[in-house]
């Protein structure tokens, strides 16, 4: 039997909306070992998303197991990973009991639209109520609206935590009785796995990292801290939060496994490791992150941007405990791959995934066909909980390779949506956009996007930045390879395979028609189900 080589390394965990992949990196961001598998999920009702936690946290275990495994069989000891960061996808929201650490329901998945009500009676309890901003002194209608987002950079919106949490508390016998009886913790999905990582109820941590707590509707984005005044408002026990921890340090130990004892460095929402990944570390860098939604940040460096043209205000990163945020506006798109599997798995008119760049190919233009993906309401920056999907413009002519295509076109009208309200809110015209994600392996789909968006598309060789930025986050814990997230220059060697720029070649008129056009489309789609005030 060969001896193992031993080597320093750095592992990712990578708790996506439909898998999860864990991913082990060398110092140059090649990847040595990974293991991806798919997760089930759960519609059980119209605009309804779920998922097991548990079941995340089994695949969770088993990816790690089996990339080691891998690891192994190419040649390196699997004590070569030196530390592992997490990212995830975000808003979903977890509910488990502080005595048996067992979830109390199934995880509210960022998707999910059912809380429509509850955004309704929030709304109200704004427009009448108010909410307190200084001891007795409470801000009303438009002044309610503009001092909540002041505090938190968000909209009311079924998008976010806080409101997927109060809908489990109102609905849930468990979660109110939980919640009631001070046995309810509340975290988003790293604040989960990191639980039973390092042991769960015997003794697991209760953290939750910034970035994904700047999504919850319950966190002050000036001072990075829970925030009494929003708990308020929103009915919450201080009891359930995870404490607050920075994008980078050593929060714990992993408790079994073939990792045991490896610290957990790094900690990231998905959007904004994808942002760290690509190296988008100074103001005025973006990147949009194209897989089951579609997510665009750009940096705004120290500074926290308020958006007057429907994006939000989000933390980019902490680079470590007590240091000072980078912030990013965000345009957030609900539904973009998912749009993909939905004609995979629910129409049938592809096999697979990438077959939609050779339907769509097929076809010269999408025959006057345009499609808004508003399956759970319209996100950025339009923030309509009540639109719907909807396909128009469908005539005897139309084949499943229009639609196809009108499908690809939904996520680049989208994508220029967004960033015709972000060169609003920063004055700077974007020249060219970094992209990254499961969408963006079809060369179709990125010239599609160039044509629409009338900017230059520039692809990355190595796709995997969300993960990549965890462990980079992970790494600069413990400043192996000397990297140090505050200080980028010593990133310099991390991830310089080259890229690919797709260019625009669309006639300006054609394009400026067509996005007026799916204008028109989205107004249409907008108010389907309105929410109503219970």
């Amino acid at each position: 039997m060969s001896i193992l080589k031993q080597g320093e390394f750095v592992g990712s965990l990578d708790c996506g909306t439909t898998s999860v992949r864990f991913i082990i990196f060398d110092q140059y961001a090649n990847i040595v070992s990974q293991h991806q598998s798919e997760f089930p999920q759960y519609y059980p009702n119209p605009g309804w998303h779920e998922h097991d936690p548990e079941e995340i946290q089994e695949i969770s275990e088993q990816c790690i197991t089996q990339a080691c495994v891998k690891l192994e069989e190419a040649g390196w000891a699997k004590e070569s990973v030196k530390v592992i960061g997490i990212t995830n996808q975000r808003e979903t929201t977890v509910a488990w009991s502080r005595t048996t650490g067992k979830p109390l329901c199934k995880a509210i998945v960022w998707t999910d639209s059912r809380t429509k009500n509850t955004v309704a009676h929030f709304e109200h309890l704004l427009a009448t109520t108010g909410i307190e901003v200084e001891p007795g002194q409470f801000k009303t209608g438009e002044e309610g609206v503009e001092a909540l987002r002041d505090i938190t950079g968000l909209k009311l919106s079924t998008y976010f935590s806080g409101i997927k949490l109060r809908w489990m508390v109102d609905n849930y016998s468990k979660v109110q009785k939980a919640h009631q009886e001070d046995d309810l913790l509340f975290g988003t999905i790293e604040s989960w796995v990191v639980y039973n990582f390092t042991g769960g109820v015997r003794g697991g941590i209760h953290v939750g990292e910034v970035t994904n707590a700047s999504r919850t509707l319950l966190l002050n984005l000036h001072e990075l801290s829970w925030d009494e005044r929003l708990l308020a408002f929103f009915g919450f026990r201080w009891s359930i939060l995870p404490k607050l921890v920075s994008s980078s340090e050593v929060y714990g130990h992993l408790s079994h496994g073939p990792l045991k004892g490896v610290p957990i460095g790094g900690l990231i929402g998905d959007q904004q490791g994808a942002l760290v990944g690509n190296k988008c570390l100074r103001q005025g860098e973006a990147k949009c992150t194209y897989g089951t939604g579609a997510f665009l940040l750009f940096c705004t460096g120290k500074d926290i941007v308020n958006s007057s043209h429907g994006l939000l205000s989000t933390v980019a990163y902490q680079p470590s405990p007590g240091a000072a945020p980078v912030y990013a506006l965000e345009g957030s798109i609900g539904v973009a791959g998912s749009a993909i599997k939905w004609l995979r798995d629910s129409i049938g008119f592809i096999k697979s995934a990438s077959e939609i760049n050779t339907l769509a190919a097929s076809v010269p233009d999408s025959g006057g066909v345009f499609f808004v993906t508003a399956f759970s309401g319209l996100l950025a920056p339009y923030w309509d909980p009540g639109a719907a999907g909807l396909l128009i413009g469908l005539s005897s002519y139309t084949t499943p390779a229009h639609i196809a295509r009108a499908t690809m076109e939904a996520t680049a009208f989208q994508t220029r949506a967004v960033l015709e309200s972000m060169k609003l809110d920063s004055r700077a015209k974007l020249e060219h956009l970094k992209v990254d994600g499961g969408m963006t392996n079809g060369d179709v789909c990125m010239e599609i996007l160039a044509d629409i968006g009338g900017f230059d598309v520039v692809r990355p060789d190595m796709k995997e930045s969300t993960a990549l930025g965890s462990a980079l986050l992970a790494g600069s814990a413990i400043r192996l390879f000397g990297w140090d997230i505050s200080k980028p220059a010593t990133l310099a060697e991390v991830n310089t395979q080259g890229s690919r720029t797709f260019k625009p070649h669309m006639p300006e008129e054609d394009r400026e028609k067509g996005f007026t056009t799916w204008l028109r489309a989205v107004e249409r789609s907008k108010g389907w189900d309105e929410g109503v005030y219970e």
